[in-house]
């Protein structure tokens, strides 16, 4: 359960690295005008601070926890709400991009059975338990997509095909994970006891 806040401070603290890697000085300079740094506290920093007062805000007063555990069904139709709301957006840019979606659906679809191949290996040279092993598969599966969503869409002129990359591996994701959840449990990770 460590692992995905984990893998997320890391991506921020290389981000800037990976920008610098990939892009030219001019290009780079660029992003760091106010749009990017707007997308990065307004969409990244800000929810990640309201999530971490949230979590000390909970203590074992029944009410807070009777409003959470009342709360806990949320994120499933919000996020599916939100992948519907900005693949709508997005739509026009997917429908005129065919060749690179065919050309990334194999990589996406390998990186699902990679971090599939990769969960099982680690549950088994760690000796965990099956549900560990699963929260393990799922973990390395999923991405922060959306995490960096608002630094793609805040790129400039002519580096549109970041922002599909970033909402078909979504897409990708998102039935890779309806996959997960038949194949882990009943294959990988099935509870021999």
């Amino acid at each position: 359960m460590a692992a995905p806040p984990v893998s997320l401070l890391l991506q921020l603290v290389l981000l800037p690295f990976y920008l610098w890697l990939f892009l030219d000085q001019a290009t780079l300079a660029s992003l760091l005008q106010r749009e990017l740094l707007i997308a990065f506290v307004g969409l990244i920093l800000l929810p990640l601070a309201a999530a971490f007062f949230t979590e000390r805000w909970v203590n074992p007063a029944p009410r807070r926890l009777d409003l959470i555990a009342g709360l806990g069904w949320l994120p499933v139709p919000l996020l599916a709400l939100v992948l519907l709301v900005i693949t709508a957006g997005q739509a026009p840019q997917l429908a005129e991009a065919p060749r690179l979606l065919a050309l990334l659906t194999p990589i996406f679809v390998v990186f699902l059975a990679a971090a599939a191949l990769l969960a099982l290996i680690l549950a088994r040279l760690l000796a965990l338990p099956v549900a560990q092993g699963r929260v393990l598969a799922f973990s390395f599966g999923s991405r922060n997509s959306f995490v960096v969503l608002p630094l793609a869409l805040a790129l400039p002129a002519g580096m549109e095909a970041a922002v599909i990359v970033v909402v078909f591996q979504s897409l990708v994701e998102l039935f890779g994970m309806l996959i997960f959840l038949r194949l882990i449990p009943r294959v990988l990770f099935a509870d021999r006891t």
